[in-house]
C-alpha cells in the first residue's frame, strides 16, 4: 500500500511512519493495490487524525480526534476494517460489475467531462472534485455511507446527469435529479 502522510503544523517523526506502515499492512488483505492518505493535525491539546483508504475508484473514510496519534490510527484502521466488512457483498458485486462494464463506463465517462473552469466568486471557500464515473442510486449511497458524507453527488449510469443522494432526518434516502 502506498501510504502519503500529511503533517499540517506538526513534525511527522520516523517512528509514527513505521507505526502507520505497520497498523495499514492490516487493510492489505482487502486490496491488491490501493493507496492511503493520512493527515495529521493538532489543535487545542487535541490530536486529529483523517485517514482515507483509495481502491479501484472507492474511498474508505475515517477521521479521529483522540489524544494521541498511536491510538488514533488503531481506531481509524478499525474503522475503515468495520465499513469494508459491513458492505462487503455490495463491494464484491460492484467490483465485478465494473470489471465486466469497464471499456463501456469509459467510453461514457470520456464523453461526460464534468469540468468546472468558471471564475470562482468570493464565496466560495472550498473546491471539491468528485469521481466521474456514472454508477446507481444505490451505489451512490454505498458510496455516501463508506464516506461518511450527508450527500453525494454522482453521475447516473441510466440518464448520464449528474444527481445527488442525501440522509433523510427520518433515516431514509432522497434522489435529486434535474428535470
Amino acid at each position: 500500500m502506498k501510504i502519503n502522510i500529511t503533517g499540517r503544523q506538526i513534525e511527522i517523526t520516523d517512528d509514527l511512519v513505521d507505526l502507520f506502515d505497520k497498523k495499514l499492512a492490516k487493510l492489505d488483505k482487502y486490496f491488491s493495490d490501493a493507496s492511503a492518505r493520512i493527515v495529521l493535525s493538532s489543535s487545542r491539546g487535541r490530536d486529529r487524525l483523517e485517514l482515507t483508504v483509495t481502491s479501484e475508484g472507492m474511498l474508505y473514510r475515517s477521521e479521529i480526534t483522540g489524544e494521541t496519534f498511536r491510538s488514533d490510527i488503531d481506531v481509524a484502521v478499525d474503522n475503515i476494517d468495520r465499513q469494508i466488512r459491513k458492505n462487503r457483498t455490495r463491494l464484491q458485486k460492484r467490483m465485478r460489475d465494473n470489471a465486466a462494464n469497464k471499456a463501456a463506463m469509459e467510453k461514457f465517462v470520456s464523453a461526460a467531462q464534468l469540468t468546472a473552469e468558471a471564475e470562482e466568486p468570493e464565496e466560495i471557500i472550498r473546491r471539491k472534485t468528485f469521481s466521474k464515473k456514472p454508477m446507481t442510486a444505490e451505489d451512490a449511497i454505498l458510496e455516501m455511507n463508506l464516506l461518511g458524507h450527508q450527500f453525494f453527488a454522482f453521475v447516473n449510469v441510466d440518464t448520464g446527469a449528474v444527481n445527488v443522494v442525501y440522509r433523510r432526518n427520518d433515516g431514509g434516502y432522497g434522489l435529486l435529479m434535474p428535470e
